[in-house]
């Protein structure tokens, strides 16, 4: 029998999936065995490798040779050439975007060189559905340490040590949490997991359970301990049917192998797990309303105190943290407190996972280490701006965060410094906008997210949030007035200070990010009805500017409607009548010729 000399580990992340990777490892798996290769060559889905701007990708080991934009028309060259022959496919490379240098080993590519890998060091290299992969790596040493030689308080006090900050948002003392919980008097207790993630660009948990979905429960198994509960949920949102799918087996193999049910481990102490599916709503992010849901009611927050480590699931105290954050319990017990705080900042401690997306050449999921300036994010990670634009903003937090300018792009990683500049660190998205991003319209966008996600509990949140709606739409639709920038600031001042929970709370920091460092923007909207980015359909007149086209006709090829009369060496001419206001042509457009 051949042994193994080659591991072709191929992204299997939903978005891997999405770009043809499952049709590629059956490709891959038909051609070595054809070529005869099958005893020495093993095709390996794993999870999310975290590059998603160039899948599928493939890592072959040993040798860290990466190659990006695999098609299934590529395998019989790639299988014969490399496998085969010892010929590594350079054109399947990575090529830089900016240097166009060729690089052949996933490390050296800037995406990954920058990163330091804790929350996501198994990602792209185990096969998630297999558990003994896992355990290779450390998996389950940390709970067995836990278990057996430590006590709820150590473990408690370790993670006070490690500066471990909760990852969902807010940011709260994850050991602290956890102390107040294991103090209430209960005769039973709750550990939640919220992998509910619904902020528009945040793929973060998603990936993690894709990729490692045993850190996540062995950082549950671990919490249990400390507080002393017997039951625990993870809150999923049913649009992740991957991740979903991936727990369940995961949990089906822990029970097997003895680290989740009765006596773990013979420690004396019993756990086991849930998977609880959410509908998908944005407000049962926030932990009293996913609590609720869970429950059977009505997902909608309530007031607190009392807090859920006091009383929470079924009026039961209750630990919820989310997805990262257990995924780096585990690690903290193995290695300690001081080994996880020995990177970061001052008040923020760790690494980072971040879902970089937006107008950025390298989409994906990355991990940094808390202090990591915005910039570098964006252009060394995220390889900057794609065709030659300019930077323009930075939204972090979500719809609950706010829009950062380039004037503060050296700003860190960091709760406190996040919040200085009038954004918040949230789970973890990261959209990035150039210059052809109209602010307004952006604010507008994620108000209308935010609008619509409202549970209606309270009154501020509920009728506040649309009446600033109302409010965007109208300047973007050139019906401003001088009087609806001092509406919206006081609108906004009052959602913040009256609503209920953290949704409302934080609703209107994309507008008032963006008044604070795009003001001029709203006013060119409202009194010179225009909008500077040229994004707003109903402030365009679009005509064709004959001093700026240079004839080349691709505004003609890309119109949906026929709207656009145009020969060779002459201006291209917008019919009116037919035009639908798409702005087709003006993205299709390099030139800025489209007014």
């Amino acid at each position: 029998m051949s042994k193994v000399r080659t591991e072709l580990m191929v992204c299997g992340g939903t978005g891997c999936h999405a770009t043809g990777s499952i049709a590629l490892i059956r490709a891959l798996e038909e051609e070595i065995a054809r070529q005869g290769l099958a005893g020495e060559v093993k095709v390996v889905e794993t999870g999310c490798n975290g590059f998603c701007a160039v899948g599928p990708v493939m890592l072959v080991q040993p040798e860290g040779i990466f190659y990006q934009k695999i098609k299934v028309e590529d395998v019989p060259e790639l299988v014969e050439e490399h496998f085969l022959k010892g010929r590594p496919v350079k054109r399947l490379f990575f090529k830089e975007s900016i240097s166009k240098e060729i690089i052949p080993n996933m490390d050296e590519i800037p995406f990954f060189a920058h990163q330091e890998l804790r929350v996501m060091r198994n990602k792209g290299i185990i096969d998630p559905e297999i558990i003994d992969d896992y355990i290779a790596r450390d998996g389950y040493f940390g709970t067995a340490k836990a278990l057996t030689e430590m006590t709820p308080q150590q473990i408690i006090e370790e993670m006070k040590k490690s500066g471990l900050r909760g990852r969902g948002g807010a940011g709260f003392p994850t050991g602290m949490k956890w102390d107040f919980a294991s103090k209430s008097r209960s005769d039973v207790k709750y550990v939640l997991c919220n992998a509910d993630e619904g902020d528009p660009g945040a793929f973060m948990d998603r990936s993690i359970l894709e990729a490692d979905p045993h850190a996540v429960l062995e950082g549950m198994i671990i919490a249990a301990r400390a507080i002393n509960a017997t039951k625990g949920y993870i809150y999923a949102r049913t649009e992740y049917p991957l991740a979903i799918h991936r727990l369940e087996k995961a949990i089906e193999q822990a029970k097997d192998y003895g680290f989740l049910g009765e006596d773990i481990l013979g420690s004396g102490f019993s756990f086991d797990i849930e998977i609880y599916q959410g509908a998908g709503a944005f407000v049962c992010g926030e932990e009293t309303a996913l609590m609720r849901s869970i429950e059977g009611k009505r997902g909608m927050p309530r007031p607190r105190p009392p807090f859920p480590a006091h009383k929470g699931l079924w009026e039961k105290p209750t630990i919820l943290n989310n997805v990262e954050t257990f995924a780096n319990v585990a690690q903290i017990m193995l290695k300690g407190g001081d080994w996880y705080a020995s990177i970061g900042t001052e008040t923020s401690k760790g690494t980072k996972v971040f879902a970089i997306s937006g107008d950025v050449n390298n989409i994906g999921l990355v991990e940094v280490p808390m202090g990591t300036p915005l910039r570098t994010l964006i252009y060394d990670v995220g390889g900057g701006i794609p065709d030659k634009k300019k930077f323009k903003a930075v939204q972090l937090g979500g719809p609950s965060g706010g829009c950062i300018p380039e004037e503060y792009l050296d700003t860190k990683v960091d709760y406190e410094e996040i919040a200085k500049v009038g954004a918040i660190m949230g789970s973890g998205g990261v959209i990035v906008m150039d210059e052809s991003t109209c602010m307004v319209d952006m604010a507008r966008f994620f108000m209308d997210f935010i609008q619509d996600e409202s549970c209606g509990k309270c009154t501020p949140c509920r009728e506040g949030t649309k009446r600033i709606l109302e409010l965007l739409e109208k300047i973007c639709d050139g019906r401003g007035e001088a009087e609806d920038i001092d509406i919206l600031e006081e609108l906004s001042a009052t959602i913040k200070e009256a609503s209920l929970c953290g949704l409302g709370q934080t609703a209107p920091n994309p507008v008032l990010s963006t008044l604070r460092y795009f003001r001029h923007e709203y006013e060119a909207h409202i009194y010179d009805k225009k909008c500077p980015a040229k994004r707003c359909a109903a402030l365009l007149k679009f005509e064709v500017n004959p001093d700026k086209c240079k004839k080349c006709g691709l505004c003609f090829k890309a119109c949906p409607t026929d709207a656009i009369t145009w020969k060779k060496k002459e201006v291209a001419v917008i019919d009116k009548e037919k035009c639908v206001q798409c702005l087709t042509c003006f993205s299709k457009c390099k030139f800025d010729a489209i007014d």
